[in-house]
């Protein structure tokens, strides 16, 4: 599933084609994505301005100038595409290809969305585990999707004093911890894996029991992670690609990750150890028990 980085990747490829615009046309090719749309779905989207393009979470909110706000999952295999009118162009940092004849026609392409920027924008997904549906803007924080949601990684409020009073007596192991959603919004198994192993915490230290040095370290490390992700375009493993069509590219600066029995990457204390894999929750976790204590 895309996490964060993924999800602000493609949010930030979408701005030039979505904030600001007003939306000319919107189309469903199908009554549902993991859930029903919401009634009248296409109605409420067409001709409303786009007054801000957000994120929150592994979310996608565009909040409409009608006072609700579009909010978008990308499930496990979700791809937004931004298409250019007539040529390649250049829209604010992003340069987007002309859409091609098939372009919202295919056989996943459920939602697309014509703006003036003019752009057309495609949802594809092929095993229709994302959403779509409208929120009125002011209950947002209080939506079933959003109202257990914890603080943002990224945010100034996320410091070594709040995490430690979210960990404070957890008896989940710290790598559980990070995953879940309540506790930090957001972070995923890849970019759980490269913080700890930055950190040197080990993945299966209780969360409770992690030091104040360590915390503050970790908290460090989850925003070094996160924003060398987006700057890099996030991770391509399978299905994510930005709103360009470009693959992100951090997957190759994983340190641990996906790396099992590979050497250590942490030239900083010249570690001999080798990248081990171990399953927690039902996960992957891979991490180097040489300098992750």
């Amino acid at each position: 599933m895309p996490e964060l980085p993924e999800v602000e990747t493609v949010r930030l490829g979408l701005r030039p084609a979505l904030e600001g615009r007003i939306i000319l046309e919107a189309q469903t090719r199908r009554g549902d994505l993991r859930v029903p749309f919401p009634p009248r779905f296409t109605e409420r989207l067409k001709g409303r301005k786009v007054e801000r393009l957000l994120r929150r979470a592994k979310y996608i909110l565009a909040e409409l100038d009608s006072g609700e706000s579009l909010v978008i999952h990308l499930g496990m295999s979700g791809r937004i595409s931004v298409y250019a009118e007539g040529k390649r162009q250049r829209l604010g940092d992003y340069v987007y290809n002309p859409a091609p004849p098939d372009a919202g026609h295919g056989k996943h392409d459920h939602v697309v969305i014509e703006t003036d920027a003019p752009a057309k924008i495609v949802f594809n997904d092929h095993r229709r585990f994302g959403l779509m549906t409208l929120v009125p803007t002011d209950r947002l924080d209080h939506d079933k999707l959003f109202k257990d949601i914890g603080i943002e990684p990224l945010s100034k409020e996320f410091n070594a004093n709040h995490l430690a009073r979210a960990l404070e007596g957890k008896k989940t192991s710290i790598k559980a911890a990070l995953l879940d959603q309540r506790v930090v919004a957001g972070l995923g198994n890849i970019y759980v894996s490269e913080a700890l192993f930055l950190a040197h915490v080990s993945p299966k230290k209780l969360a409770g029991a992690v030091k104040k040095e360590q915390i503050a370290a970790l908290v460090k490390a989850i925003k070094s992670v996160l924003k060398d992700a987006i700057a890099a375009g996030g991770s391509t493993l399978r299905d994510h690609a930005q709103a360009t069509g470009d693959p992100g590219s951090f997957q190759h600066r994983f340190r641990v990750y996906d790396r099992e029995g590979m050497p250590c990457r942490n030239t900083g204390t010249k570690c001999r150890g080798t990248v081990k894999r171990i399953v927690q929750g039902g996960r992957s976790t891979f991490y180097c028990p040489a300098c992750q204590k």
